[in-house]
């Protein structure tokens, strides 16, 4: 194990992959010459030369639909956005043409390409940066859709996604690079797409998150056990494909549930969840399942009201109690 921060983590996932495999390049805006939006290729352009680690123009649109178009040729391209708000504008090539050419052309023409960047609240960068678009790219068949949490899991899943013959959207958030955690070294060590993590057992309730609800998840189960009250926690870690089998696995354990997220409620990853243990888990409950999701509005710009708009951890034990003390 070594010790790394989120970035260092992702840029050593794939550096590895891209020493493994010639086919793997980078592509995106300031990738090259400014080391990365947010230093996350510090160095690789050194390493591996400006015809692997690309300084795209300002056009989502356009690199993006060049990188697919590689990947239908059998390169495995790695397109970095700055922000996922962003790549709105590259959507028609990720849902339209990455997504679909595989099942339209009958297996003939894979696309094995990995899209990241930031996604969700960062800190006060206001309404059109701080979308949470998670639920818009996991609603459409033939893309995985992936929020590693720890380093271990940014290097583990990019790994993963790079060697994936599918398209997979890796959703990462700004408030995640500097954290830091213990990494498995080895050029072998990968995160299974598809497998949520248990990051805490319990008895009386499970906490279910993604993303940055993860942390606040956590903060709510050491509350709580104070208070005596026992909080699985579970991070999805993987959206599409989802992991049912551990969500109705700690249901069956626990008998009531929490959903986080910091996406809108309505339609959102929340809701899912939801159903999901509705239609899987629903003779194991012994309360209505309860989900706290961003507040319906776009998201403030001043930090006091940004915060506010946020489930924290205060929020989940509050719910955790009603439910668990009734």
């Amino acid at each position: 194990m070594i010790r790394q921060t989120y970035r260092d983590a992702l840029r050593d996932g794939m550096s590895e992959e891209m020493r493994r495999n010639e086919e793997v390049y980078l592509i995106g805006e300031e990738v090259a010459q400014y080391q990365g939006a947010y230093k996350c290729s510090a160095g690789m352009l050194q390493e591996f030369g400006a015809k692997r680690v690309i300084d795209s123009p300002i056009t989502e649109l356009g690199f993006t639909g060049m990188a697919v178009g590689s990947a239908f040729m059998g390169m495995r391209p790695i397109v970095e956005y700055m922000s996922w708000s962003f790549a709105l504008l590259s959507s028609d090539q990720i849902m339209n043409s990455a997504a679909k050419t595989y099942y339209m052309s009958g297996g003939k023409v894979a696309c094995p390409i990995v899209f990241r960047g930031i996604n969700g609240l960062g800190k006060m960068v206001a309404a059109q940066h701080s979308h949470d678009y998670t639920n818009m790219y996991a609603n459409c068949p033939g893309l995985k859709v992936v929020c590693p949490v720890t380093p271990a899991d940014a290097k583990g899943l990019i790994k993963a996604a790079v060697r994936d013959n599918a398209p997979v959207l890796i959703m990462e958030n700004e408030r995640l690079y500097g954290t830091e955690g213990d990494v498995p070294e080895g050029d072998d060590v990968l995160v299974e797409i598809g497998k949520a993590r248990l990051v805490k057992e319990g008895g009386d309730i499970t906490l279910i998150g993604y993303s940055m609800s993860v942390p606040e998840c956590e903060k709510a189960a050491e509350i709580l056990e104070k208070e005596g009250i026992q909080a699985e926690v579970i991070d999805l870690r993987s959206i599409r494909p989802l992991d049912k089998a551990a969500i109705a696995k700690s249901i069956k354990k626990t008998n009531r549930a929490i959903v986080v997220e910091e996406g809108y409620s309505f339609a959102g990853i929340a809701s899912e969840i939801m159903a999901v243990i509705s239609e899987e888990s629903f003779d194991d409950l012994d309360a209505p399942v309860k989900r706290l999701s961003l507040a319906d509005i776009p998201i403030p710009y001043a930090d006091n009201l940004e915060q506010a708009s946020i489930a924290k951890a205060d929020d989940i034990v509050r719910a955790a109690k009603e439910i668990c003390l009734k």
